[in-house]
């Protein structure tokens, strides 16, 4: 009869537990029993993982063989637990000292041959490991890059478990072909190669998206098929500056998580997500069978999620995003626990005037019946809309506007250095809040805390006759400060206001018939 113990990482979100996997040979029918709350794939491992220690040249235990993943009331996912069920076998069977095992997390799948496979999340399991004092971590071969990315822990990669045994027993590592990481699994696009100077015209929508880039505001763009709306969402991100590292550190957590690629390093970039209008509502804010996996809103956590036809994206998947707009955060409760993910993000809507995209367009040839534009737009309910800060109505270009708007483009790199510049000023502002940009202080802290903007009679007026909800008070006094940000200015004064209200309304950049009238 023998005892020995591995230690694997089970994955909450991006919390990390400890799992102690312990191997027990006794007297009894030959067979292997798997316990500690495992789901199908989980339990699947024991034939995996007695094929490859075969293949490997090992034997596995000829007795009753009892593996525990403890804590037993933990719900446990996924292959990652190959390596440590097999270091524990082996070390059972005194094939490998336990010693060796005491300070060591072991994560990987394992396939028939004794290859090592690589598994998601290795970048939070490798951070759960060292913050639980572990001094060592086994992972898949082509993944070690990633979990080198976490400082204070030695990281060792393992293409086949010959290599393991070899590793150690402190013997010569044989060689062995590293499995490729799956195609599917692609670093998320950042939009980094797109400039704003390639889209002609649009001189107010691209001030607006300027805005919406310096404060990290929430933007909703109209107007009819071809105007521009997509082209310029996926040049925000040009114009947004590098996460810095902690922010950094927990985006490509995220991403490792959901299987994308960051082997190449910390994702440095603002991510860009652009689910398509078919998407469901797990795809969107997360989900999958036992614990739930990030969604499209956890994926572009720090960045952008652009919703192109948003009118067209399933009632619930859009009515799910209002939680997490407010609170940054998505908590996903499942018959199995709950899994939180972060889910800071920029939410950028497009949508037409109607149906057939021409209502209201000089000269179209909209039929679209008067039932039909307002279900429409009623798509998109008051509790989102409300929670949009910026609304841009686009204009059609002409063809004379369009050939002379061609030679007077900005490129994006002037446009991201003044966003740049005001976004170092919110920063000196809001220090030591915990906040970086306009768009996430609090009400409360707009009131109490920062110098009260002039104009704000225009706010008041505009509540008085139900134009703007408290809420959007708020949002449009959040505006004005990144307006007087990007101007340069210590606070926001009647002009920056108005603008604000004519933005948060979807005038025309300070033309609003109601500001002008209540100013």
């Amino acid at each position: 009869m023998s005892l020995a113990c591995a230690y694997g990482v089970a994955l909450v979100g991006l919390d990390g537990r400890i799992v102690e996997v312990e191997a027990h040979t006794g007297p009894g029918l030959p067979r292997t029993v798997l316990v500690g709350l495992p789901d199908t794939s989980l339990y699947e491992a024991r034939d995996r993982c007695k094929a490859a220690v075969h293949s490997s040249g090992q034997s596995w235990p000829n007795t009753l063989l009892t593996i525990n993943l403890s804590p037993a009331t933990l719900p446990k996912t996924g292959s990652a637990y190959d390596l440590s069920i097999v270091a524990a076998v082996l070390a059972a069977a005194d094939v490998i000292p336990e010693r060796e095992l005491r300070t060591t997390v072991l994560i990987g799948e394992l396939g028939l041959d004794g290859r090592v496979r690589p598994v998601r999340g290795i970048l939070p399991a490798t951070l759960a490991a060292a913050q639980w004092g572990f001094r060592r971590v086994v992972v898949p071969y082509r993944q070690a890059p990633e979990a080198e990315l976490v400082e204070g822990i030695e990281v060792i990669g393992v293409a086949s478990l010959a290599q393991l045994i070899a590793v150690l027993t402190h013997q010569p590592v044989p060689d062995a072909e590293p499995v490729e990481l799956t195609p599917a699994s692609h670093a998320i696009t950042t939009g980094g190669d797109l400039d704003l100077a390639d889209v002609a015209g649009q001189l107010e929508a691209k001030w607006a998206l300027e805005v919406a880039a310096a404060g990290r505001h929430h933007m909703l763009m109209t107007g009819p098929p071809g105007v521009g709306k997509t082209m310029l969402a996926a040049r925000l991100p040009s114009l947004l500056p590098d996460l810095g590292v902690a922010e950094a550190l927990e985006v490509s957590a995220v991403h490792s998580l959901a299987g994308y690629d960051v082997t190449n390093g910390l994702v440095q970039r603002p991510p860009y997500a652009d689910p398509h209008h078919s998407a469901s509502v797990a795809s969107i804010v997360g989900g999958g069978p036992g614990l739930a996996r990030p969604g499209a809103v956890s994926c572009a956590h720090r960045g952008i999620l652009f919703l192109d036809e948003a009118p067209e994206f399933p009632a619930k998947a859009l009515e799910a995003l209002r939680v997490p707009l407010e609170s940054g955060v998505v908590n996903l409760h499942r018959s199995h626990g709950m899994t939180r993910y972060p889910a800071r993000f920029q939410l950028i809507m497009a949508a037409n005037p109607c149906p057939c995209g021409q209502s209201g367009t000089p000269g179209s040839s909209c039929t679209c019946p008067p039932m039909a534009v307002r279900r429409y737009g009623a798509k998109l309910s008051s509790p989102i809309r409300d929670r949009v800060d910026i609304v841009q109505h686009f204009r059609v270009v002409k063809g004379h506007q369009l050939r002379t708007a061609l030679a007077r483009g900005e490129a994006s790199g002037a446009v991201a250095t003044r966003v740049a510049e005001a976004r170092e000023r919110q920063a000196r502002r809001l220090a030591g809040t915990g906040w970086h940009t306009n768009s996430e202080v609090t009400g409360a802290y707009l009131r109490q805390h920062l110098p009260l903007p002039d104009g704000l009679h225009l706010l008041d007026r505009a509540a008085e006759r139900g134009l703007l909800s408290p809420r959007g008070m708020d949002k449009a006094w959040r505006i004005s400060w990144t307006i007087a940000d990007l101007a340069g200015k210590d606070r926001p004064g009647v002009d920056e206001v108005g603008i604000a209200l004519a933005m948060r309304q979807g005038d025309q950049l300070g033309a609003s018939p109601a500001a002008r009238e209540m100013s």
